[in-house]
């Protein structure tokens, strides 16, 4: 499972010309789900959203977390993260999960956010959306929960 996060100081999502998600400061999310990936690759990604460090403390370092900001969560299904594009001028999307699986992960994901932190928003998947965003920093790192196949031949490969 992959996340494009962004540290923002507000963000929002537009469908049909009706605004259906915003947050203020926080995190704004793009979350693409690979073949193979299941609820543990969503906790682990859940996991690092909340608690990876990239809000400043009060010397200005990253040091504070979504958790210890109580900042907005806004997650956005975007199945093209799963894109290959090793090859060609034109994406491959066969590591993407299938939509109906890809629509079940991001559910899961948001049911166990919304468990977890508050607030938490979120994008409609299948959807035509317009995202909007005013990226703070700009901070951006994109952070990947192996799929199951995936971890495991890392741990082939480690012990070898």
């Amino acid at each position: 499972m992959i996340g494009l996060l962004q540290r923002v100081s507000e963000a929002g999502v537009v469908v049909n010309k009706e605004e259906i998600a915003a947050i203020g400061a926080g995190l704004l999310v793009l979350v693409g789900v690979e073949k193979g990936d299941g609820e543990p690759q969503a906790d682990r990604l859940l996991e690092r959203l909340l608690g990876y460090r990239l809000f400043p403390d009060a010397a200005g370092r990253m040091n504070r977390s979504l958790a210890d900001t109580g900042g907005g969560l806004l997650l956005v299904p975007q199945f093209t993260l799963a894109a290959d594009t090793r090859k060609g001028m034109r994406p491959s999307f066969t590591p993407a999960a299938p939509p109906a699986e890809g629509e079940r992960l991001f559910g899961y994901l948001l049911a166990q956010a919304r468990r977890r932190h508050h607030p938490v928003e979120a994008g409609r998947f299948g959807a035509d959306m317009q995202v909007r965003l005013t990226n703070d920093g700009p901070v951006t790192f994109w952070l990947r929960a192996n799929p199951s196949s995936s971890s495991a031949d890392n741990r082939v490969l480690s012990n070898r």
